[in-house]
């Protein structure tokens, strides 16, 4: 009859043990092939390390821009990619843009523009309230007045 599960047994003797053949390759090449596998990931390792860093970078120097906190994460991150981490050259144009924002905005000009955006008739409003209050509580305190 043949149904004694003789063919199951012939399937296992054909799958090679050799990794190199079951790739369909000579070990020279399959070596070949793993050695350039390593390589690759070290390189995809080393580029995403440095992305880190980046990142890291830019972190730190918001932080240090408003004054927050530190992190050691962000310090080891830096350290390991090594001293040659900077800003990617597109951060470092929104860095500059936001610095010469900030430098308009303190000057003397940028203070004359904010002023002529603001709202004066709610400024007086609220002048006129406070003054208000101040006469009310003065009169309540002084017997004089």
């Amino acid at each position: 009859l043949g149904l004694g599960g003789g063919g199951e047994e012939s399937k296992e003797d054909s799958t090679p043990s050799d990794p190199a053949a079951a790739a369909g390759m000579t070990r020279e090449e399959y070596e070949e092939y793993q050695k350039q596998m390593v390589e690759e990931k070290m390189e995809r390792d080393a580029a995403f390390a440095q992305k880190k860093a980046e990142r890291a970078v830019l972190r730190v120097h918001l932080r240090e821009k408003y004054r927050l906190p530190k992190s050691e994460l962000d310090e080891n991150q830096i350290q390991m990619a090594g001293d040659d981490v900077g800003l990617p050259e597109d951060l470092q144009k929104m860095v500059a843009e936001d610095q010469e924002e900030e430098e308009d905005k303190d000057s003397i000009l940028g203070q004359l523009q904010n002023i002529q955006n603001m709202d004066m008739d709610a400024i007086k409003e609220k002048a006129q309230a406070t003054f208000t209050e101040m006469k009310q509580a003065a009169e309540q305190k002084c017997s004089v007045m």
